[in-house]
Formats: structure tokens, C-alpha cells, sequence
């Protein structure tokens, strides 16, 4: 079995998935996405790989880099149609609503006015999220009118069309917490508490990664959420509403899982391996 990881930068995640393919006697070869050159009629070489694994930082490379192997007719983890639900923030939220999955109310605009009307329909404070985007970036706290206008009209003369589309999230009355759970296939083999003093509770951003049980319904909205996007290997983070319960927030296929592993004591990186030789199977 030969396995193909296709990667940005070997961070620590990528250092223990090797670990893992070595430790179990996979043979694995790793490709750097910024210095590849890919022949579209002939691209056979990569046939002699199993499964394609992608691990990029960047979402419009992971995303082409897994329609080029679906051209190539090589198996993917995770296959190009999940990158593309979950990296875009709208399509991973008209999936959730498609499926049933319960989601944090958001709202969509096109222009700067139909925007700001969209805020004050929903008071203050609310959230406005570019639709692409990872780790936080781009993310406002919209706390008054003021502040409001201010983001939009520099959304507005950014120029850029995903700048000119505006999606606007209710600000959900949490605890300092969110949390992420862990699905591989068909399993949600993990989930973290990711506490933080700020709004934000992204673990890169200072938020503390702890264990958090998984409880029956916390599984069951995980492994919905997952096949709401297409399944395989993804986190999915969510919020503990104190009336709704748990709400899906976003769904991520390029997961990171470093400060996860010591705070639940889960084999991680070898529980992914073992669903890429599933999938290689």
C-alpha cells in the first residue's frame, strides 16, 4: 500500500499522521503543494498511490489539488466535494439546514445597506464572518451601529466580490467555551472544550484546550454535521446555547488536532490512519 500526503508545511499535525503511517508499516511519500506541477493529460504517475491524503493550508489548493486526483482516478481523504462544503460558510450552513442539523440563525446580504439591515434585525451584538476563511480571521464582534457601519463599508471597498457578501451570524449567549468534536467515518472518537476569556475561542488564539465527554447527543449531532458535508475526516465545532441546546457553527476538513490528543488521551493521527486504509481498501 502507498499512501500520498499532500501538504503545506509539515506542522506537528502532519509530524504525528507520518508517525502514525510509519509505526503501522505504510509506506507514505509526501509532496510539498507549492512545488508541484500537475500535467492534466497525463497523469497516470499518481495512480501508483492508493489513497491521496491532503493536508493543505491553503483551502483553493486543497480544493484543486483533489479534483486534480479525482481527474486522476485516485481515492482522496478527505474527496474534494467536502472541502468545498465546509470551506465555504454558506454552503456548510445550507447543508445543516438541508439535513436538519441544528445551526446558529444566520442571515445572507449582498450590498452594504441590505447588510446593515440584516445586523439591526437581529441587535446588537452579532457576528459578521467572511465566507471563506479558517482560524478566526476576518471574524467581527459587531457591538453598535457605529461599529457596524464601519466594518461593512470597508467590506465593501476591499473589492473583492467574497468581500461583497455578507454573512451575518446571531452572537450565541455561550459559556467561555465552544467546543470541537472529532469525526472519523462514522465515529466521533473525541471532542475538547476550547475555553477563552475572549469571544473567540480558537486554541492558536489563546483558547485552553480540556477534555470534553462525548455524550450521546453530542455524537449524534457530530456524525449528523459530518454527513450533512460529504463524512470522512473532519472536526466539527460547535455552541452550548443555554435554551437550544448544542448548535453546529462550522465543519472543518483540514483539521488540526496537536493540543487535542494530550487533553483526551486519543489516538488521533491513528484512528485518521486507520480510516485511510479503509478508504484505500
Amino acid at each position: 500500500m502507498k499512501v500520498a500526503l499532500i501538504c503545506s508545511l509539515v506542522r506537528p499535525e502532519e509530524k504525528m499522521l507520518i508517525e502514525a503511517f510509519n509505526t503501522r508499516g505504510i509506506e507514505i511519500e509526501i509532496f510539498d503543494d507549492r512545488s508541484l506541477v500537475f500535467d492534466l493529460h497525463s497523469l497516470g504517475e499518481w495512480r501508483r498511490f492508493n489513497v491521496v491524503v491532503e493536508r493543505c493550508v491553503s483551502q483553493s489548493r486543497a480544493l484543486y489539488v483533489q479534483r486534480i486526483m479525482r481527474l486522476a482516478g485516485v481515492r482522496t481523504v478527505n474527496t474534494h466535494d467536502v472541502i468545498e462544503n465546509c470551506g465555504d460558510k454558506f454552503i456548510t450552513t445550507q447543508l445543516l439546514l438541508e439535513n436538519n442539523v441544528p445551526t446558529a440563525h444566520v442571515k445572507m446580504a449582498f450590498t452594504p445597506a441590505s447588510a446593515l439591515e440584516a445586523i439591526e434585525s437581529f441587535g446588537y451584538p452579532c457576528v459578521l464572518k467572511p465566507v471563506v476563511g479558517s482560524w478566526g480571521r476576518g471574524v467581527v464582534r459587531v457591538n453598535d451601529r457605529d461599529a457596524a457601519e464601519a466594518v461593512v463599508n470597508l467590506r465593501d471597498e476591499l473589492g473583492g466580490y467574497a468581500q461583497h457578501i455578507y454573512y451575518i451570524q446571531e452572537l450565541v449567549k455561550k459559556p467561555k467555551r465552544d467546543i470541537r468534536s472529532f469525526i472519523v467515518g462514522d465515529e466521533c472518537i473525541a471532542a475538547i472544550y476550547r475555553t477563552s476569556e475572549h469571544w473567540i475561542t480558537n486554541t492558536h488564539l489563546g483558547g485552553k484546550a480540556s477534555n470534553c465527554p462525548v455524550t450521546p447527543d453530542l455524537a449524534a449531532i457530530s456524525i449528523a454535521a459530518a454527513k450533512a458535508v460529504g463524512g470522512g475526516v473532519v472536526a466539527v465545532d460547535l455552541f452550548e446555547d443555554p435554551e437550544r441546546g448544542l448548535l453546529v457553527n462550522e465543519v472543518n476538513h483540514t483539521m488540526e488536532f496537536r493540543n487535542s490528543v494530550p487533553a483526551t488521551g486519543v489516538d488521533i493521527p491513528g484512528r485518521m490512519v486507520e480510516y485511510v486504509v479503509s478508504v484505500a481498501a
